[in-house]
């Protein structure tokens, strides 16, 4: 697969237009390297199986993996994950969707990007493996253990980064390790929240299917949420 690396700084939007479906490209923050998967826009049936809805994304570029702790503290300095004493390469979690919202808009003031959070169209999308899709239960395949960390494999922590298998588009742990944030509020609420998708370390594998979804209020803090990163293409 191939990978293009990016200075710290902006590069041409026309180098990306070019970028081809799952193709990689490579930023860097502080000396942390991360990397982000290009994938094109399509036409898909989004939602629970029985009630789905045809539903456009555009092309948008989405994190190969989620947000690791380690490119979370080059960007602020600080590691506010609870689980964090195994790899620098586990998820960051017990992060707030307003304090993901401040560290992408710190993590653009460095690299001249514009980063931010996928939307939710976006995000099952891409874990559906966009135009290359499966049309698989989870992330990847029909089989949890194979492509994500849940209850039954987990030990009850978060695991490492792209330790599973990735999906159709090179994309890893988009069914469980964290839930992700989504930039969408959660309709139908009295008071606001916003989506999370994805599952987590200590979810059942329903949890996990790609279609599943949940909520958080945007100033709540637990270990098993965190975020991934998105932009457009």
């Amino acid at each position: 697969m191939k990978r293009l690396i990016f200075s710290l700084f902006a590069v041409a939007t026309a180098g990306f237009a070019a970028a081809q479906n799952g193709e990689v490209r490579e930023f860097t923050a502080n000396g942390v390297k991360f990397e982000m998967v290009c994938v094109d826009g399509g036409t898909y049936n989004m939602g629970e199986p029985g009630k789905q809805e045809e539903t456009e994304v555009g092309g948008f570029m989405i994190g190969r993996t989620e947000v690791t702790q380690d490119l979370w503290k080059a960007v602020t300095g600080k590691n506010p994950s609870t689980l964090r004493s195994r790899s620098k390469d586990m998820p960051v979690e017990s992060v707030s969707w307003n304090e993901c919202k401040a560290f992408i808009e710190k993590l653009n003031q460095l690299t001249g990007q514009k980063f931010r959070l996928p939307t939710e169209d976006e995000w099952e999308y891409a874990a559906r493996g966009g135009s290359k899709s499966g049309n698989y239960k989870f992330s990847g395949g029909d089989v949890i253990g194979k492509v994500g960390w849940y209850s039954k494999n987990s030990e009850s922590h978060t695991h490492a980064v792209a330790t599973k298998a990735p999906n159709e588009l090179g994309i890893y742990d988009m069914s469980g390790n964290v839930w992700e944030w989504c930039s969408d509020p959660y309709e139908g609420v009295e008071s606001l929240q916003y989506v999370i998708r994805g599952g987590c370390f200590n979810d059942t594998s329903q949890a996990c299917w790609v279609w599943n979804r949940s909520k958080n209020a945007p100033d709540a803090k637990n270990d098993i949420c965190g975020l991934r990163l998105a932009m457009d293409k």
